[in-house]
């Protein structure tokens, strides 16, 4: 199974599947080996044929999927966990539906507090963000790189960071501790998201002797 680092890539609300699988198979390609189905907008009918088809195309990258927001959609079709905000439920109760086989992702938006709280909870990541204008939320709080820092020091799980990234801005967030790059836009509204998921992935591809300061020895081992 994958390991948490690295590209992980987040839907956008698009009703058009083929549109969604195509884009999603050019990100894979790309790299990707993490991907989020996140869909605010679709029918629950809907939202149960995309992420069953995404399943499936994950599983020929050899790619984890998680599911944005529901525990049972998530196990409807055996993704490989779920990822939660704040209004979505508490963390404890998914964590034991969810059993020690699947992971649970958390977001703790600039709030260094909730992801010590999530930790205790048992998750297996926690996302900050967002630290970028971001299209997708554009009220969303802002975190910055000195919270990435500091969760680095005192959160010993894997750290995701969301929000506007793109591959320009990107580096700053590796370097000060973020382990994934949640990435919507700048992959999904690419011309070619293969290439831009390439661009991305090809950020992390660093040997441990030459990783920036402040990622020196994370573990991204998942929950087994």
């Amino acid at each position: 199974m994958p390991s948490l680092s690295g590209l992980y890539a987040v839907t956008p609300d698009l009703q058009d599947s083929k549109r969604l699988l195509a884009a999603t198979e050019a990100i894979l390609a790309g790299g990707c080996r993490i991907v989020q189905y996140r869909n605010k907008t679709a029918s629950d009918c809907h939202r149960q044929e995309q992420a069953g088809a995404l399943r499936l195309l994950t599983r020929r990258f050899g790619a984890l999927l998680i599911v944005n927001d529901s525990v049972d959609l998530a196990l409807q079709v055996e993704a490989d966990g779920v990822h939660l905000g704040g209004d979505d439920g508490d963390l404890a109760a998914a964590r034991q539906r969810l059993g020690p086989g699947k992971m649970l992702g958390a977001s703790c938006y600039d709030d260094l507090g909730l992801a010590h709280q999530a930790q205790a909870a048992g998750v297996d990541y926690v996302a900050f963000g967002s630290f970028f204008p971001s299209q997708v939320k554009p009220a969303a709080r802002r975190a910055g790189l000195d919270l990435l820092r500091a969760a680095r020091r005192e959160i010993e799980l894997p750290i995701c960071a969301i929000g506007g990234i793109t591959p320009a801005n990107a580096p700053a967030l590796i370097a000060a501790g973020a382990d994934m790059l949640a990435v919507i836009s700048a992959l999904y509204e690419a011309d070619d998201p293969k290439a831009a998921a390439e661009e991305f992935a090809s950020l992390f591809a660093l040997s441990p002797n030459s990783l920036p300061e402040g990622r020196e020895g994370r573990s991204v081992a998942t929950r087994r």
